[in-house]
Parts: structure tokens; C-alpha cells; sequence
């Protein structure tokens, strides 16, 4: 009878604890710092938020001025004309700047992915250029553009305008873009257009890259026309990147305030029109003192972008009527 050793087990000494601590606390410890600042940053102040919706408190008193008033800032809110005029100029500014951007960016992307993949990269990096330079600098250099007096915008108009023939297309008179009320909208618009154009055609440049080539072989083989291959592969399998790139576009147009800010030189332009939400809610929290107001309007935009975002979903959305239209 053989008999076979065994090895002595052997006894955990400190290194091997010390191993056994890195190997079972350490990558908890290496991600607590993002979860230490979303906390502070991000969780804390969503809750404080929605704390001070329901009371009444002027910044700067202390805490422990605070007055609960249940839902009477909600109320006041849903009564004031001021705050139904800037989520007008807010949806006007949405759509005007919203679908431009995507009419432009969809061909521009099929373009690029068909016609020009050997410029791509630095047709790309043209037009994403603006979504990646500051906003005020943006805003600044547009505000001198559009300029009533000394635009150059204007300059360039007054100069077509001495042309023979077409001359007469033009204004002869200098246009106030940002002071006239029917103009600032669509000066604003205009701004934020030329500035995200280029992310979203990156975006549905993305998706067109995602859709495998074997499809479209198979498609041609089969006999289906590039207006069916667009129907029935290209659209339905860009639905995602469209959802995506939509959705973004309502949360960002619905967060509107640095460009109409600086544009309008903070006081909204002509008559309010290019006052946004979060424009009259910052000048409800500084000039009027009311915190508990600007809170609720707060939740109140929250409440609008949740529904937006649900009617996207219903439209572009994987049971949307878009994804309806891909399976018939």
C-alpha cells in the first residue's frame, strides 16, 4: 500500500490578507471617488431641488428660513403669463433649431458615407469643429455678425443690394436681427443650427457605418432600387441613431440659455421673445429673489422633456411607427 503525502496547509500570513483585501476591496475603492462627487454634484442637488419646490425661501437667508407652502409654487407658476411665454419661445426655439439640424445632417452623412469616404475625416472635422468651440465665443462672434449697425451680415446685404439686376432681392435697409421680434427667433435658430449640425451628422454617420454592406449586395442582387434599399434597410436600421440623435436634440433645445442669453444680452430680446425657460428661471432665482419658484419651474421643464421624450419613443422609438413602416 502507497501511501502519497499530502502538503501541510499553510497558514495566511499578512501578505497574503493584504492580497486577499486588494483583490476583493480595491476596485471599490479606486470608482468611490465618482460616486463620492455624483453624490454631492449630482444626486444631492436633484433632491435639494425638489425639497425646495415646495417652499418658500429667499437665497441668502439661511436654511432655516424656509416656509413650506406645499404645491402654491407649482401654481403660481402655472398662472404666470411670463413663464408660458418663455416655453413657447422655448418649443419655437426647440423645433426651429431641432429640425433643421436633422434635415441638414441626414443627407449630409449619406453623402459623406456614399460619395466623399475619401475627404471623410476632414469634412467631418470641419463641421464638427463648432459643437466643440466655446459657446460664448460663438455667441459673440454671431452678435457682431448680426449686428444692427456695424454687422457685417448687414454689410454684405447693403453690398448685393447696389448690385444690377438682382439687386432688388436684397434689403436696401439695414435689418435689426436680434432687435426685431419677428427676427430673433430665427437669428437664434440659425446660431445653434451652424453650431450642432455637425454632431448630428456625425451621429447618423456612425449609424450608416454600423449597417453591414452585405446588406445593400444582397438588396442589388435581388433587384431592389437604391430609393427601396433606402426605405427598407437604410431608414429602418437608422432608427436608433435617429431616436438618439432627436431625443438630444429635444433635452438640449429645451435647456436653451447661452445663446439666446448672449444674443439678447440677457434681457430676452424684443417683447420677451428670445426669453427661454431657463432664462426666466435664473432671473426668478437672482433678480426675484424666489428660489422655491425657480425650483419648481425647474420640475415643471423636467415634466415637459419626460413627456417629449415619450412621444420621440412612440414616433422613432422599436414599436414606433417608424419601426412599423421598416417591417411592412
Amino acid at each position: 500500500m502507497t501511501v502519497i503525502p499530502t502538503k501541510p496547509p499553510t497558514r495566511r500570513t499578512s501578505a497574503g490578507g493584504w492580497d486577499n483585501f486588494q483583490r476583493r476591496y480595491a476596485p471599490y475603492i479606486f470608482i468611490s471617488p465618482f460616486f463620492v462627487l455624483f453624490l454631492i454634484f449630482g444626486l444631492f442637488p436633484i433632491i435639494f431641488n425638489a425639497y425646495l419646490a415646495f417652499h418658500q425661501w429667499t437665497p441668502g437667508t439661511g436654511l432655516g428660513e424656509m416656509k413650506f407652502v406645499g404645491f402654491r409654487n407649482f401654481a403660481d407658476n402655472w398662472t404666470d403669463p411670463t413663464f408660458w411665454q418663455s416655453l413657447r419661445n422655448t418649443a419655437a426655439l426647440a423645433v426651429e433649431s431641432g429640425l433643421p439640424q436633422h434635415l441638414i445632417a441626414i443627407p449630409l452623412a449619406f453623402a459623406i458615407h456614399t460619395g466623399l469616404k475619401k475627404a471623410q475625416h476632414l469634412i467631418t472635422a470641419v463641421y464638427f469643429l463648432p459643437y466643440i468651440t466655446s459657446v460664448v465665443a460663438i455667441s459673440v462672434i454671431f452678435f457682431t455678425l448680426l449686428s444692427w449697425q456695424y454687422g457685417v451680415i448687414n454689410a454684405i446685404l447693403g453690398a448685393l443690394h447696389q448690385l444690377p439686376l438682382i439687386g432688388g432681392l436684397f434689403p436696401g435697409e439695414k435689418v435689426n436681427w436680434l432687435g426685431e421680434k419677428s427676427l430673433v427667433q430665427p437669428s437664434i435658430a440659425a446660431v445653434i443650427v451652424w453650431r450642432y449640425v455637425g454632431w448630428n451628422m456625425l451621429l447618423y454617420l456612425s449609424g450608416l457605418q454600423a449597417i453591414p454592406g452585405e446588406l445593400y449586395e444582397a438588396a442589388a442582387i435581388d433587384g431592389a432600387t437604391k430609393s427601396q434599399q433606402l426605405r427598407y434597410i437604410t431608414l429602418p436600421l437608422l432608427r436608433p441613431t435617429i431616436f438618439l440623435a432627436v431625443t438630444l436634440s429635444l433635452i438640449g433645445g429645451f435647456q436653451l440659455f447661452e445663446e439666446p442669453f448672449i444674443l439678447t444680452n440677457g434681457t430676452g430680446g424684443t417683447s420677451g421673445a428670445g426669453l427661454t425657460t431657463i432664462m426666466y428661471m435664473l432671473r426668478t432665482y437672482v433678480s426675484y429673489t424666489e428660489a422655491g419658484l425657480a425650483a419648481a419651474m425647474a420640475w415643471m421643464l423636467f415634466v415637459v422633456i419626460g413627456i417629449l421624450t415619450v412621444v420621440n419613443n412612440l414616433l422613432f422609438g422599436r414599436s414606433g411607427l417608424a419601426g412599423n413602416e421598416g417591417r411592412r
